[in-house]
C-alpha cells in the first residue's frame, strides 16, 4: 500500500490513464507492463506488491547493464528509465544510518561474528526493512560489517 492507502496497482492504473491523456505512450506502455506483473502475481497468490516491484526494478537494472555491455546505450537508457519509474512506487528507501541501525541490531540479536552467519543477518535485516532496502545493498553492507 502506498502512503495514501492506495495500492501500487491502483496508483499505476491511475498513472496509465494520466500518461495516455498526456500522450506519453512510452510511459503508459512501461506502466502497463508493471501493472501486468502486479496482476499476474496477485492472480497466483503473491500479493506482496513491494516484492513484485523490487523484482521488476531489478530486472530492468540487470537488462540495462547487459545492454550497456553490448554497446546498446539507447536500450540501456530505456531500461534505466523504467527502473526509475518503478522506484517511484516503492517505499522510501532507508538512509545509510537507518540501514546501519538495522544491521547492528540484527548482528547483536543473532550473535553473528563472521561470514558464516551472514545469511541469518541479511534475512533478519530484509524482513525488518520491509522493502525499504535493496537486497544487494543490504548484502554488501552486512559483508563489510562481518568482514570479507
Amino acid at each position: 500500500m502506498s502512503e495514501n492507502g492506495k495500492s501500487a496497482l491502483a496508483a499505476i492504473r491511475s498513472d496509465v490513464n494520466a500518461a495516455m491523456k498526456a500522450g506519453d505512450r512510452e510511459r503508459a506502455g512501461a506502466l502497463r507492463m508493471i501493472a501486468d506483473s502486479l496482476q499476474q502475481d496477485a492472480k497466483f497468490g503473491a500479493d506482496d506488491e513491494v516484492a513484485t516491484l523490487q523484482r521488476e526494478r531489478k530486472k530492468r537494472l540487470e537488462a540495462a547493464e547487459a545492454y550497456e555491455g553490448g554497446g546498446r546505450a539507447e536500450s540501456a537508457a530505456s531500461e534505466r528509465r523504467e527502473a526509475e519509474l518503478i522506484a517511484a512506487y516503492l517505499p522510501e528507501q532507508l538512509d545509510d544510518d537507518g540501514l546501519e541501525a538495522l544491521i547492528t541490531a540484527a548482528i547483536e540479536e543473532t550473535g553473528a561474528t563472521g561470514q558464516k552467519e551472514m545469511g541469518q543477518v541479511i534475512g533478519l535485516v530484509m524482513g525488518r526493512a520491509e522493502g525499504r532496502a535493496d537486497g544487494k545493498r543490504v548484502s554488501q553492507a552486512v559483508r563489510e560489517r562481518l568482514g570479507s
